[in-house]
């Protein structure tokens, strides 16, 4: 906990718009100061500094900042209180950059501010309503005025769309800024859950909040579009479509059309939808379904014509296809038994595509770019592990972050063109330095084959390992869907645990990425699919073994990690609503525990499993 394996990283990257320069914000520990500092790419040199809060009376530090989209404004957080996994309230400032003068957005701990394109507004929301800052007149406008705790939400979503959706800000500026298109969840017919909250104080306080498990009622959404000019809110009908979740809202280059992702409960289909402001019509542009489910992404682009980029599963890989302004297919940009795992964006003015996938192997992530056509594919990274990329905002450079098992996070410059090593920007060598004092065992990878499907695993063992010899053995596993804990990629708090386990008790650490994990395509993601909870799950560890009475297996496991353990999780009306929707289908607990006892009876196993009272995905 001293600081001594901690890795260092850029800290808030931010490209400037003339694609030169970056922007970093750092922290001087000698002048207890923090500094927003633009450096050239090229060089590496701090070009100036464009805010220092040693020059600002009344701000020692900044958490996190953010430009207006002409970069003559910082929007700054010096104070923030962490709500749910992705929320948080803060006290925000926005700070001109010409001037160096500053405000304060709010009085009042708010959530979500965010310019509008023109950089001279800032919606905000605050105790369920919505309010947009005039930043010219200093003027504050409240635009909703139903907002209620535990009853109605404007703006910013439950805790279902937080935990599940990863949304948090559900409101959206047009391209011209003249409206907001937000999300209403009321969430009135929620069931309540009562939590004991401890701090500081002798005495818990108590907090009250929506929480719906399996099979309860979700919160009712509903989609609003505010117009400044007019101040009048309109309402848009989308009973048409699947529309039980509004997972995501985005303009198009057209400012009066928004896009607007829907789904059903089931989420086994999304309707990507364009609403028309002027008019308040909409029409349904694309619908992607799945016998199983469709993931919601960030990943969806628009061109300036509107045509736009989309990932997909269909083909059974998750790969780029692009659709013109009507949800007719042009191409599929991407093909291969791999995996689009990341979509970084595309020039305009060079035609090319950039992402990152698995094209080396499911452990391994690689940078390349390809043209629109699915030609002239480019590899930009070289190096075997884990590379992930940002760009320069007009795609002349990235900064590559690698990382692998033997390599902790080391940060270069490369053309964007060629993937061309420019310079070393930082490297963590003296955490390996650090390491080489201590024993340290290889994390060997491999996959083993479990009822015909080859999964991936590692294995950590003592340095003195004697294969004549028997050991413990501790199984690591998470295994839910799409997840992935067997990586090429640095070590982690747990990684450290486990090589003192190995060398200091001499235990065999494992982990295995079963079934329904990710990055293996569609079908092996989801093929676990209403069978989490069933026999033939749990067998994918246990069968086809035999383990001498003696030779002792521990799992540490969290939440889909559970249904591996002898006896599994079972109580599954304790999950969230969205966590378990396999439960609303399928019924099978008592069938379960009947087999895994008989299982647990042929193995002549002893088991002790303990569950926490409490998670962000479940309740008790």
């Amino acid at each position: 906990w001293n600081g001594t394996f901690r890795t260092q990283g850029l800290d808030a990257l931010h490209s400037m718009n003339n694609g030169k320069e970056y922007a970093v914000l750092n922290y001087d520990r000698q002048n207890k100061a923090s500094t927003v500092d633009v450096y050239d790419y090229k060089s590496g040199e701090k070009v100036r500094t464009l805010l220092n809060t040693a020059d600002i009376k009344g701000i020692d530090y900044v958490i996190s900042y953010e430009f207006s989209k002409d970069e003559s404004k910082i929007l700054f957080t010096t104070e923030l209180q962490q709500i749910y996994r992705r929320s948080s309230r803060g006290t925000y400032y926005v700070y001109d950059v010409a001037s160096k003068q500053f405000s304060l957005v709010s009085t009042n701990k708010i959530q979500e501010p965010t310019f509008s394109n023109d950089g001279s507004k800032i919606a905000y929301g605050f105790e369920n309503n919505l309010y947009i800052k005039h930043l010219n007149s200093g003027e504050t406008e409240q635009i909703t005025t139903d907002g209620k705790k535990n009853s109605i939400i404007n703006g910013i979503t439950d805790w279902v769309y937080e935990e599940e959706f990863a949304f948090v800000r559900a409101f959206e500026w047009s391209k011209s800024g003249d409206r907001l298109a937000y999300v209403k969840f009321d969430e009135i017919e929620v069931p309540q859950f009562n939590m004991d909250l401890y701090g500081k104080e002798l005495y818990p306080s108590a907090d009250t909040f929506k929480y719906p498990k399996a099979g309860e009622a979700n919160s009712k959404v509903s989609l609003h579009l505010y117009e400044l000019g007019s101040g009048k809110t309109s309402d848009v009908d989308l009973s048409n479509y699947n529309s039980y979740y509004i997972p995501r809202l985005l303009w198009t280059q057209d400012n009066n059309l928004l896009s607007v992702q829907l789904t059903n409960r089931h989420q086994n289909v999304i309707d990507l939808v364009f609403v028309d402001a002027s008019n308040n019509t909409s029409k349904l542009i694309l619908a992607e379904k799945d016998d199983a489910y469709v993931d919601v992404t960030d990943n969806l682009t628009f061109l300036n014509n509107n045509s736009f980029f989309w990932t997909s599963e269909k083909d059974g890989w998750n790969h780029i296809y692009q659709y013109d302004k009507n949800g007719k297919l042009l191409n599929q940009v991407t093909k291969g038994p791999w995996e689009v795992t990341a979509y970084y964006g595309f020039d305009q003015n060079t035609g090319r595509i950039y992402y990152q996938s698995t094209e080396n192997g499911s452990i391994n992530r690689d940078v390349y770019s390809i043209l629109p056509s699915g030609k002239n594919k480019v590899r930009l990274t070289q190096q075997t592990g884990t590379n992930a990329a940002d760009f320069s905002a007009d795609y002349t450079y990235f900064i590559n972050t690698y990382s692998s098992v033997t390599s902790p996070p080391v940060y270069t410059l490369h053309e964007a063109k060629t993937g061309k090593l420019l310079r070393e920007i930082k490297n963590n060598n003296q955490v390996k330095t650090g390491l080489s004092s201590y024993k340290i065992s290889p994390k060997e990878f491999s996959t083993i084959n479990v009822n015909g499907e080859d999964l991936n695993m590692y294995m950590i063992k003592p340095l003195d390992f004697d294969e004549s010899k028997q050991y413990p053995l501790f199984l690591y596993q998470y295994s839910g869907p799409g997840s992935q804990n067997v990586a090429n990629s640095w070590i982690g708090t747990n990684d450290y645990w486990h090589q003192m386990l190995a060398n200091e008790h001499d235990i065999i650490v494992a982990c295995v990425d079963g079934r329904g994990t990710g990055f293996k395509g569609r079908d092996f993601k989801k093929m676990t699919q209403k069978e989490r909870y069933k026999n033939k799950y749990i067998r994918q560890i246990f069968e086809e073994r035999v383990r001498d009475e003696n030779f002792g297996v521990n799992v540490h496991c969290r939440e889909s990690g559970m249904y591996l353990t002898i006896p599994p999780a079972t109580v599954l009306d304790l999950y969230e609503s969205q966590e378990n929707v396999d439960k609303i289908e399928d019924r099978m607990v008592e069938k379960l525990v009947d087999k895994v006892n008989k299982i647990s009876k042929t193995l002549d196993l002893e088991s002790k499993l303990e569950y926490a009272l409490h998670g962000d995905n479940i309740q008790i």
